[in-house]
């Protein structure tokens, strides 16, 4: 039989890649970590951790077990907290998993706005490099509900926000574009060094994918972990960047064009199935208060956006962050 300490251990074990680490968090002796797992291995039936000279990695039938395994402490830890917030031992807590630019760009009047309302809730937020990860954690169970890009197949319940525009940021006197545009053809800065994402982060596959379309592959003259980095960069001279519009201020001194064609992605709210009171309320909370900040008024006036129709370049919005 399964415990949920055995699924706790696990779960630490392969997060933190040693049993040494493991426990030292866990505050218990390595023996006894040692041997809790050799008795969920034996409970499973085949090894799921495979011990290395310096680290552990997963077998396959860890790497099978894990998200279940996270899930089920995840609901633990949640089942444990809201019986001590009906008991009044502890504040509500709700988990938001995201991704780095919508944490940047969307989240900020969503919070303020409930924080009006919910000043007995606390929010924890769990942000992501890309939209990948963002549903992986959603399926381990390490937050009420995720917001980001549409996810693909995804069995919950799901809100779509609307539809993110992404925005080319130049130095304010940059001089081969018309000072008089708003919009710019990336084909236009194919023989630029651009201002790039790091490996792994969504945004990276946003504008390799775009520039590809444009016909041509991005060089680069520097790459950056952090969204709200690109514009500033880009600003300084650095070569364009490409982010969503959301993440640049109302006040901000570069020049913001809009590509030609646009460069879209969809962004929801999604939750597993059965979500709880207070999820659902943040939810309508995000579908009111964050699809304003999907393309932002101040955005909208400097590009001089007309909402007809018209073709749109095609970006990983369902995977990238």
């Amino acid at each position: 039989m399964l415990s949920l300490r055995q699924l706790e251990y696990f779960v630490t074990i392969a997060e933190e890649g040693s049993f040494t680490r493991a426990a030292e968090l866990l505050h218990v002796t390595q023996p006894a970590l040692s041997h809790q797992v050799r008795a969920l291995e034996r409970a499973v039936g085949g090894p799921l951790l495979e011990r290395l000279p310096r680290s552990v990695r997963l077998t396959p039938m860890g790497r099978a077990m894990l998200p279940h395994a996270c899930a089920a402490v995840a609901d633990a830890r949640r089942a444990r907290g809201a019986a001590r917030r009906a008991a009044g031992l502890d504040r509500a807590e709700l988990h938001v998993a995201t991704v780095y630019s919508v944490s940047l760009g969307v989240l900020p009047s969503v919070l303020k706005a409930w924080r009006r309302t919910h000043l007995a809730v606390d929010i924890r937020l769990f942000e992501y490099r890309h939209a990948d990860d963002l549903v992986l954690a959603m399926t381990a169970g390490r937050a009420d509900l995720a917001i980001g890009p549409t996810p693909r197949d995804w069995a919950g319940p799901i809100s779509v926000l609307g539809v993110e525009e992404f925005v080319v940021v130049l130095p304010a006197d940059e001089p081969d574009v018309d000072p008089e545009s708003t919009r710019v053809q990336l084909s236009a800065l194919a023989d630029r060094d651009w201002v790039h994402y790091a490996p792994g982060h969504g945004l990276a596959d946003i504008l390799d994918v775009a520039c590809a379309a444009a016909g041509f592959q991005p060089r680069t003259s520097v790459r950056t972990e952090q969204t709200a980095a690109a514009p500033i960069l880009a600003t300084a001279g650095l070569g364009p960047a490409l982010v969503p519009a959301n993440v640049i201020p109302a006040r901000f001194d570069g020049r913001v064009l809009r590509p030609e064609p646009p460069i879209r992605r969809q962004l929801a709210a999604y939750t597993r199935d059965h979500p709880d009171p207070l999820t659902v309320s943040f939810v309508d909370m995000v579908r009111r208060k964050g699809t304003a900040c999907v393309l932002p008024a101040h955005i909208r006036r400097r590009l001089r956006i007309d909402e007809g129709t018209g073709s749109t370049v095609s970006v990983p919005g369902r995977s990238a962050g």
